[in-house]
């Protein structure tokens, strides 16, 4: 049979996937939820997806962005030109304390190339309590990094910590671990990258009292396959051009969205129903489910259709425009 112009083909499959599955939609009667995002953005490229749904979800008043681990401050840097680029420089960025990483940060070079003159990045701790003091009781942090920056915070100021409305966080192994997306024998959990890179801080989030949400990687091994790839690298706009440049530069093929798991969990938690669990962490970063008093809501099984729709419609139908000139 003959085929439809790629246009064609795009129009149509945008038309089914725009909103009319019922997914929240912000108007001008809703309020918006306050968010902080603290990231490791720089390596592993999920990171720049989760923030690209963030930026294309109109629930969200996006208070800062926060980075975490290794060169933070290069991190941010990615950060500022993502969000540069796509007009929305006016959200704050902070950085944390700089430790030691083992991974490479494919994006520096990016990041590096960026046209605007070096800055430094405030204290991430400090802009956090800022915050929370501002809005008590308001703001979801998400975070999809190791723990530093909230280890850090807990220690910092405890009850202040428990004023944020909630933390939801990527990370931990519950009964899958890596690649093991659910078509062979299950190999068991294993210790997860963001809380097995600091189990300290880690260990301080879940007793910290604060609501938890935990998406480990039981349920946000989702595939950016190549047909959804390509219709995001086709879409050219501001947004869709910063991630085709990011995806290349991170050099491999096929990208795992963990931390969009996250992000959609705080716009759309029905699809990744949660359950409530005992979690601890041992002291080789295993998130083990024990028997004690509840402390973490946990998603195990995400609706991996839904999610992808959700993805998708939001960042293809999204056109933020970029006022990042020289």
């Amino acid at each position: 049979m003959g085929r439809l112009p790629t246009g064609w083909l795009l129009a149509i499959l945008l038309a089914l996937l725009l909103p009319s599955w019922g997914f929240a939609q912000a108007g001008p009667e809703t309020a918006r939820q306050k968010i902080i995002i603290d990231t490791d953005i720089g390596d592993d490229i999920d990171d720049a997806f989760a923030l690209a749904l963030a930026l294309s979800s109109p629930e969200f008043q996006i208070l800062g962005v926060t980075t975490a681990w290794g060169d933070t401050q290069l991190r941010g840097r990615v950060v500022e030109r993502m969000l540069c680029e796509t007009g929305r420089d006016d959200i704050p960025i902070a950085a944390g304390v700089a430790t030691e990483s083992k991974p490479v940060l494919d994006h520096a070079p990016w990041a590096r190339a960026f046209w605007k003159p070096v800055r430094q990045y405030g204290p991430a701790v400090d802009f956090i309590l800022d915050q929370i003091r501002k809005y008590p009781g308001e703001i979801t942090l998400i975070a999809i990094a190791p723990l530093k920056n909230i280890g850090d915070l807990i220690q910092r100021d405890p009850e202040m910590f428990r004023r944020l409305k909630r933390v939801v966080i990527m990370g931990g192994s519950i009964y899958r671990g890596y690649n093991d997306l659910g078509y062979a024998p299950n190999h068991g959990p294993d210790p997860e990258y963001n809380i097995a890179s600091d189990i300290s801080s880690a260990r301080r989030l879940f007793t910290a009292g604060v609501p938890l949400f935990v998406m480990p990687l039981d349920s946000t091994q989702m595939k950016l396959d190549e047909v959804k790839r390509e219709l995001i690298f086709r879409d050219s706009t501001p947004l869709t051009d910063a991630l085709t440049l990011l995806y290349h530069q991170w050099g491999q093929q096929t990208p795992t969205l963990f931390d969009p798991v996250a992000v959609t969990y705080a716009t759309a938690p029905q699809i990744c129903p949660t359950k409530p669990m005992h979690l601890e962490i041992d002291d080789k970063g295993y998130t083990r489910r024990t028997a004690g008093v509840l402390n973490a809501d946990v998603c195990l099984d995400a609706k991996e259709e839904d999610f992808f729709r959700l993805y998708m419609s939001r960042v293809l139908s999204q056109k933020l425009v970029g006022h990042c000139t020289r």
